[in-house]
């Protein structure tokens, strides 16, 4: 089974398509939240999302704000207003279809499950081993993957040893998944990338 596992694709349709192109050889879907919000094209991700049939969608905080759940108070000025402008563009099924949205983490078997900030708190973000230990510690499945940030990052935790590295952009990155140990996998952004890399 091979999965395609996105998420933060923020409108981008463009991204998204990109994306799928890119990627044409994949079993199941899954998507960890923030479909909309600061892109222009919250319709056409959301439909197109919509067509994939995922196994599994979750909220990020900017679906939230955009479908009326939140009110983006907590956002920086642009957040707020693109979320605005997104929640009165958003058709009403699309809009529907964000509220209905569940919060992570959620399983999705007994090895994987997914959120999109952490398993502890859906908007909390993970930038440092402090808060990627407390994520491991919450998780409830040996591989918990995770958003949010933007920033594609691997932390792993075995036998009381943890470290993490960031994967090389122009590499393939290949985790080895070992039956005692534990994994929190972020695969950074398909529509507002923040780690230097444009593809």
């Amino acid at each position: 089974m091979r999965y395609l596992i996105i998420a933060d694709i923020h409108a981008n349709i463009d991204a998204l398509t990109a994306v799928l192109e890119a990627e044409p050889a994949w079993d199941r879907l899954l998507v960890l939240g923030d479909l909309v919000g600061y892109g222009a094209a919250p319709n056409e991700v959301v439909d197109r999302i919509r067509e994939l049939d995922p196994v599994a969608v979750i909220r990020g905080n900017h679906d939230k704000a955009s479908c009326g759940i939140e009110d983006g108070s907590n956002f920086n000025q642009v957040a707020r207003l693109a979320a605005q402008w997104t929640q009165e563009t958003l058709t009403p099924s699309n809009r529907q279809y964000l509220k209905e949205l569940p919060a992570g983490p959620e399983a999705i078997d007994e090895h994987v499950e997914i959120c999109h900030g952490a398993p502890f708190d859906e908007d909390h973000y993970i930038f440092d081993g402090e808060d990627a230990l407390r994520a491991l510690g919450a998780s409830g499945r040996p591989l918990c993957l995770f958003a949010h940030t933007h920033l594609p990052v691997v932390f792993h935790y075995e036998k009381e040893v943890f470290d993490g590295f960031v994967p090389a952009p122009d590499e393939e990155t290949i985790v080895d998944l070992r039956p005692d140990a534990r994994y929190l996998v972020n695969v950074g952004s398909v529509g507002q990338p923040r780690d230097g890399d444009p593809r």
